[in-house]
């Protein structure tokens, strides 16, 4: 008898019966398929089964609804009588109506139908992307049954490992290019030494809004920069890394202080996708000598300075300028700072201060972090040692991953 359920076509599989759905794709169907145990299969895996079946790939395609699940191919199915590359005259692709049947049903079970005599045509049919084959001489119901099983979740595996593989991909070019837009800092010729920490507050993300970088010029002065886009969001991301890499090219063509805060706004201005959206900034130009510098706020929080012998103190702050962002011809003061012969300078963004302490809803704050730091370095911690204890205490501190991007640097000498 034919590969068809008696009588008419049983209606697609509602979510109340759970049912299975199989295509069949034969020229035939007067009995080129002699199965005669076929109409006892009525259930799969406890779930019943319909059986459509087509004569051609155009009967296949209205036949081929969301509730197919498997689908089976009579190799033996004329391709259309074209060759490969849809030449008549060129050699005609005996598979080629099986890549037709997997490009229209990229997502189903394809299982192939050949005679026994024809094993490796079978064989290659796996090959080219049919979940299995099966011999037509040998085809029962029970076998039928166990094949559908069988190619059905072979295809939801290799679905679902697909997707696991391309998420891989998609998650591991994200972190080769969100680590490549970190900066390296340029500074060759120069005694200070430099680390930094960076912790995004998006999950999953390696960058947020927080933008560090620090560079020396020919002149001998070294240049340093921490900032913050508010937001916590790509687009904000984004902006961070132009806004650091429009810094840092400013600041190798000779633009300093005030005015390079004023193109940075500029910047800011014409690429943010919103008009509230602002960016904080400090930047440090310590000369030559390495024993002053000159202090620029933009509504961030100004550095903390730590000296042997002294306890840790912030730099003057109260002058600053407003955010980039929020006045138009705003104005930035310049800071003279006095460091000394030997210091420490930690850089930092509101994510290390704004962390809560304890359950409550009290704040670490830049008290908070004096004390920390102070303990710290008294502790004999400094560089690299020094900024994990500190991102890890205010970590702790907070009981739970902090929720804000968090950037520090830290320059000694």
């Amino acid at each position: 008898m034919p590969v068809s359920a008696p009588g008419p076509v049983a209606p697609a599989a509602g979510p109340s019966d759970g049912g299975l759905t199989l295509l069949v794709i034969e020229d035939d169907p007067a009995g080129s398929l002699s199965m005669p145990e076929m109409a006892d299969m009525t259930v799969v895996a406890g779930k019943p089964v319909r059986i459509r079946t087509a004569r051609n790939l155009t009967e296949a395609e209205r036949l081929l609804t969301h509730d197919v699940q498997c689908i089976l191919l009579d190799l033996a199915l004329p391709a259309a009588g074209e060759g490969a590359a849809g030449d008549p005259d060129a050699p005609c692709d005996e598979l080629e109506t099986l890549r037709r049947v997997l490009r229209l049903a990229p997502r189903h079970a394809v299982l192939a139908l050949t005679s026994e005599n024809d094993a490796e045509r079978a064989a290659e049919a796996v090959r080219v992307g049919a979940q299995d084959y099966l011999f037509r001489d040998e085809l029962d119901g029970r076998v039928l049954s166990r094949a559908i099983r069988y190619a059905v979740e072979r295809k939801r595996a290799d679905l679902a490992q697909h997707q696991l593989t391309e998420s891989r991909l998609r998650a591991q070019e994200n972190a080769r290019l969100e680590r490549g837009l970190l900066p390296n800092p340029l500074l060759a010729g120069s005694d200070l030494r430099f680390a930094a920490r960076y912790r995004p507050g998006r999950s999953r993300a390696l960058l947020g809004g927080d933008f560090y970088d620090t560079v020396r010029t020919p002149d001998g002065t070294v240049h340093a920069m921490i900032g913050d886009v508010c937001g916590h969001g790509p687009d904000e991301a984004a902006l961070g890394v132009e806004l650091r890499i429009a810094w840092r090219a400013l600041t190798l063509a000779g633009m300093h202080g005030a005015e390079l805060l004023g193109t940075l706004q500029e910047v800011l201005e014409h690429e943010r996708a919103d008009e509230e959206i602002f960016a904080t900034l400090c930047t440090l130009d310590i000369a030559s000598d390495g024993r002053s510098a000159a202090l620029f706020l933009a509504g961030h929080p100004a550095p903390l300075l730590a000296r042997p012998g002294e306890p840790p103190c912030l730099l003057p702050q109260d002058d600053g300028g407003p955010a980039l962002g929020l006045l138009p011809r705003a104005r930035w003061p310049r800071l003279e700072v006095g460091l000394g012969d030997a210091w420490s300078l930690l850089m930092y963004t509101d994510g290390l201060i704004e962390g809560r302490v304890g359950e409550g809803a009290r704040r670490l704050g830049q008290e908070g972090m004096i004390e920390m730091i102070a303990r710290q370095i008294k502790e004999g911690l400094s560089g690299e040692e020094l900024l994990d204890a500190a991102v890890t205490e205010v970590r702790a501190l907070n009981g739970e991953e902090l929720t804000d991007d968090l950037a520090v640097l830290l320059l000694d000498r």
